[in-house]
């Protein structure tokens, strides 16, 4: 008999492992760290939300623990690291909340065109103002999204049902793709200008932070209305309210704050703003959905031995897991790479290996780079199962040739990413037995490791601009750990890979590459 421990109360949608005869299921709601640790011996399974931490000193407790499911996406209150070295699976439940967070976006923007919330509070109150309270209609609307993950399609396939014209904003996206889903592309500004309503889902990353703010929101157009149901530091808050005081925002209807609970209120004691408290994934329906496949997934593991939805398990045997090991986190960093630094909407991605690599099991290196390259751009956890689904639908198409001769290297790992605006291409190698390096960058000798924080400068070949980029660095306290300069021939244009030891801002990314000489700049963390 399996003991499972769980740290929720709610079992609706567990019928399948409550009934199941193999296991005995002890419900502790919300144990305290000191409780947790006493209370995680002699259990094989741990299953929880996100009301407690599963910290190194819990993991150390358990002394038979093999397992532990998220009910839900994120796994950011599990020590990972301490899990993975005690041998303990860690899984989780994506996807679970789409619709759910789909329909609340879509309510929102409904309450906004039709001022249902203040219609709703004046008649709670007994005063009926039919005339105050003129609507529009969604209809020959123009919507624009902001990032066309699983959620923002969810939301086009629902609003095109409404006769709107949908428009999307994501980098990562391709037009073929787009257009299959009736979809057409923008650059962020023209989806600025164009847009009636404005639905925000994208990641909160560097490139993110505050995209919403007061220069931002000159660009669209007056009596523009913005929904936020994906992260609240995408929109800077004061701003918005700002701008729905002057006019020019015709509202905004949000579910998610810089602060949860808001510290600062500006945005929701905002006339014309409509609020909720993080609600867009709190559905029976939802909630059922991921109790239902965390159940299938805990079942699965201990009685057929298959692994689902593991975030942090190889897919190899150990033995030959190890003589990849290198390569596999290799492949992981040259995806975060290319990521980081690509433009244009991806159609393709071709992965070689040459040499040694050329006889192993290549898959857990798809899957490590797709990692590596999704996870920045998307705005849910990507893991060793969801990634080429995730590929998939975002009309990426995986191509592997394996080559057994190469020159130079014992084994050499190349990825070149086909977008609407060129290829990009990296390669990297092991030297030794565990040193990442990258060797080539679009066909350019470099020697680069993979790790920490990079400026990729492309300059002209002349005397000085490195020079002034160090010195730029230098005033802002930025201390230098490595450079590399690749070029083809002496004049041209060069490529310059400066390793830092701190983050560098965008605003310092943007000041460097108006200097004189230099005409592109990207920042990488690694």
């Amino acid at each position: 008999m399996f003991k499972i421990l769980m740290t929720y109360n709610n079992t609706e949608g567990l019928d399948a492992l409550l009934k199941h005869p193999d296991f005995k299921i002890d419900i502790h709601e919300k144990p305290t760290p000191e409780q947790f640790k006493e209370l995680i011996k002699g259990y094989d399974g741990l299953m929880i939300r996100s009301e407690v931490k599963v910290t190194p000193e819990i993991i150390a407790a358990a002394d038979v623990l093999k397992f532990v499911g998220r009910a839900g996406t994120g796994v950011d209150n599990v020590d990972i690291p301490s899990a993975t070295q005690k041998g303990i699976v860690v899984a989780n439940v994506p996807g679970g909340n789409t619709i759910s967070a789909a329909e609340h976006a879509i309510g929102l923007m409904l309450s906004m065109a039709r001022n249902i919330p203040e219609a709703h509070g004046l008649l709670k109150k007994r005063e009926w103002k039919r005339e105050k309270f003129i609507g529009t209609e969604l209809q020959g609307k123009t919507l624009g999204l902001i990032g066309l993950g699983r959620i923002g399609r969810e939301v086009a396939y629902r609003m095109l049902a409404f006769g709107m014209k949908v428009i999307a904003f994501d980098p990562f996206a391709s037009k073929e793709f787009a257009e299959s889903q009736g979809i057409d592309l923008r650059t962020l500004d023209q989806l600025y200008a164009e847009s009636d309503y404005i639905s925000i889902h994208s990641p909160l990353n560097d490139s993110t932070r505050n995209m919403i703010n007061a220069e931002t929101i000159k660009k669209m157009k007056k009596g523009i209305r913005i929904v936020n149901c994906a992260r609240g530091n995408i929109v800077d808050e004061k701003a918005l309210a700002e701008a729905i005081k002057s006019g020019h925002v015709k509202g905004a209807a949000f579910d998610v704050f810089a602060k949860e609970p808001p510290i600062d209120w500006t945005l929701i004691e905002t006339e014309g703003a409509v609020v909720t408290p993080h609600l867009a994934a709190s559905t029976e329906e939802a909630q059922v959905k991921i109790a239902q496949e965390l159940s299938d997934v805990v079942i699965d593991f201990f009685c057929k031995g298959v692994i689902r939805n593991a975030v942090n398990v190889p897919t190899l045997d150990w033995e030959t897991y190890k003589k990849l090991e290198p390569y596999i986190l290799l492949a992981e960093k040259i995806g975060a790479f290319q990521s980081q630094t690509l433009s244009g909407g991806i159609t393709s991605v071709e992965l070689e290996y040459k040499g040694d690599l050329s006889s192993f099991n290549t898959n857990p290196m798809v899957v490590a780079y797709l990692k590596g390259f999704l996870t920045p751009i998307l705005d849910l956890p990507v893991n060793s199962v969801n990634a080429p689904l995730l590929a998939k639908e975002r009309g990426i198409k995986i191509k592997e040739t394996k080559l057994p001769d190469v020159e130079d290297y014992a084994s050499l790992v190349t990825a070149r990413v086909f977008t609407d605006k060129g290829e990009f291409s990296l390669s990297g190698t092991i030297f030794g037995h565990k040193s990442p390096r990258i060797v080539s960058m679009n066909g350019l000798s470099v020697d680069v490791v993979p790790a920490g924080n990079l400026l990729i400068v492309k300059n002209n070949d002349k005397p000085g601009i490195i020079g002034q980029i160090g010195v730029f660095l230098g005033k802002n306290a930025i201390n230098i750990a490595n450079m590399q300069v690749g070029r083809t021939v002496a004049g041209g244009e060069a490529v310059t890979i400066i390793t830092v030891d701190s983050i560098v801002a965008p605003i310092m990314v943007k000041q460097i590459s108006d200097l004189p000489g230099v005409t592109a700049v990207t920042y990488v963390a690694l």
